[in-house]
């Protein structure tokens, strides 16, 4: 088995022990130390360093197994070493830094599932390299994540589509929205800090850098920890960060996955603004979220990681079809009679043969009533103009009509001198004739109205 040592300056850590490929013995051995410095490997009795995952200024992150669980876990160590020589006072000083941005890291990572659980911190104290002297190293150790962090999935898919940027905003935004309503800056945000599980889910690395909150607003007095050209300028001059300050650090990622250059290529520093839409094609309305982002003086950007997945919500929405009409249908009874709804031809034709069978018993009564057979055609075009003109008002209706023919045939029948001697059959069939004469009339009319419409 291979076993990595920590020490920043051994000059061979890659460490080869036989006898650890016997998983009793891996379990049971007490320590091994590096062949070439002296340094423990095995980490409180307990983590094997592995391989190294990566190195920055302030320390390196290890691949390791826990021997203390039953499937020999794997987790990330991740060592914290102060540069320079440090006096007592200062070491305590980092230590006391340490212990609280772990206890930070505990509580975040303990109820949010895009954030690695934190599993230990301690420090180790070892002989220095120098002779009478020793080195003291503080650790973090942390949960693995199974995949591969964005700079790595640029250098071999290449740059990001806009979808996919739109897709790592909607993923990390809500974590950074978790992180600040805690109390705490994340204040290193990039490609690497970006970790896509294999099941795609993504996960907000190196909590090192967290700075708990001091005031509602600001962290004050930001140290020194940051990656140059992710950070804004608030950062980088050591004064008070903000929410805001996560929020540029996101976007200079974004801008970076999706055009696959380096922050010095971007940004502008005669003009202090980032020239990027130029090398990408992205939607005016995304491109304008990050720019927001990117603003050089806090206050003007997104104040919550909310507020940005607002706007992507509101940028990506689809297009909102226009109500329907809200205004109110006029009365039929006040509408002109240009404006009534059209007679169907049954209704026409109906109404036609009802109103000239109601003709034609008013017909026979005032005939014999009166005798006369020019006052009989005047009286009852009369009534028939009366019945016609009710109808297009649609004053009356077929059971208006059928209710007064009833009415009608009634009181012939019972004024005998309405009859003029005439038997109920031969009445009825002269109002069934006059009937069916109204319903050939009103054929007529209709066809040659629909001829002289389609002529002109």
């Amino acid at each position: 088995m291979e076993v990595f040592c920590t020490r920043s300056g051994c000059p061979r850590p890659q460490n080869f022990f036989a006898d650890l490929d016997d998983s009793a013995t891996l379990k049971t051995i007490q320590q091994k130390y590096c062949t070439a410095c002296g340094m423990p490997l095995i980490l409180v009795g307990r983590y094997l360093p592995l391989k190294l995952l990566g190195k920055g200024g302030f320390g390196a992150a290890f691949l390791a197994r826990d021997r203390y669980t039953p499937g020999m876990r794997r987790c990330v160590v991740k060592q914290f070493q102060p540069s320079g020589n440090l006096t007592q006072t200062q070491l305590q000083v980092a230590h006391q830094l340490f212990e609280r941005e772990a206890e930070v890291l505990e509580e975040l990572g303990n109820q949010h599932d895009q954030i690695p659980n934190l599993y230990a911190f301690f420090e180790l104290t070892v002989p220095s390299l120098q002779a009478n002297s020793q080195d003291k190293f503080f650790y973090l150790v942390q949960e693995y994540i199974d995949g591969k962090n964005l700079e790595e999935e640029l250098q071999e898919k290449g740059k990001f589509s806009a979808s996919d940027v739109v897709e790592l905003l909607r993923g990390i935004l809500p974590v950074l929205q978790f992180v600040h309503e805690h109390g705490s800056i994340h204040r290193d945000i990039k490609p690497s800090n970006i970790m896509r599980h294999r099941n795609g889910r993504l996960y907000l690395l190196d909590f090192g850098a967290v700075k708990q909150v001091t005031s509602a607003v600001a962290v004050k007095g930001s140290t020194g920890i940051y990656s140059q050209g992710y950070a804004p300028p608030e950062q980088m001059s050591g004064g008070n960060v903000y929410p805001s300050t996560d929020l540029y650090a996101l976007a200079v990622t974004a801008v970076i996955l999706l055009t696959g250059k380096e922050p010095a290529e971007l940004f502008d520093a005669y003009n202090n603004c980032w020239n990027w839409r130029s090398h990408v094609s992205v939607p005016s309305a995304i491109a304008d979220i990050l720019d927001r982002m990117l603003l050089v003086t806090p206050n003007q950007r997104f104040q919550s990681a909310q507020d940005v997945l607002a706007a992507i919500a509101s940028a990506t929405a689809p297009p909102v079809s226009p109500p329907p009409s809200t205004a109110k249908a006029v009365p039929q009874s006040n509408q002109s009679p240009s404006r009534q709804s059209a007679f169907s031809t049954l209704e026409l034709l109906s109404g036609a043969g009802l109103s000239g069978f109601e003709g034609g018993l008013f017909g026979i009564a005032i005939y014999n009533l009166l005798n006369s057979l020019p006052i009989t055609l005047a009286v009852t075009t009369f009534i028939l103009g009366i019945l016609i003109f009710a109808q297009t008002r649609r004053w009356a209706d077929m059971k208006d009509l059928l209710i007064l023919i009833g009415i009608t045939l009634a009181i012939i029948l019972f004024i005998p001198a309405l009859q003029g001697g005439q038997t109920v059959p031969n009445i009825l069939l002269v109002a069934l004739v006059t009937g069916a004469a109204a319903i050939a009339f009103a054929a007529i009319f209709r066809l040659i109205y629909k001829l002289l419409s389609l002529i002109f």
